[in-house]
């Protein structure tokens, strides 16, 4: 098995950080515009709740989608050789 240089691990971590921080802020967005609504209007606290959770369960399925799609993107360009 080949080691890898220190540029190879660089670009892995940079692009793990990426990941993270671009899928942290589309969560971020996304529960935003679920729960943006109660400050606007003058919802339930029952509504509140069920938004709040919508927005939660929305954003952590936008994160985990978001990392998932930067870093196999990441593995399948051609000079990453596969890695």
């Amino acid at each position: 098995m080949e080691r890898r240089t220190q540029a190879d691990r660089d670009a892995i971590t940079i692009e793990i950080g990426y990941a993270l921080v671009s899928a942290c802020f589309a969560a971020a967005l996304a529960f935003g515009a679920v729960y943006g609504s109660v400050l606007v209007f003058s919802p339930s606290p029952s509504t509140r709740r069920i938004l709040a959770v919508a927005g939660v369960i929305l954003a952590a399925v936008v994160f985990l989608l978001g990392v998932t799609h930067v870093l196999l993107g990441f593995a399948r360009r051609p000079e990453n050789d596969g890695r």
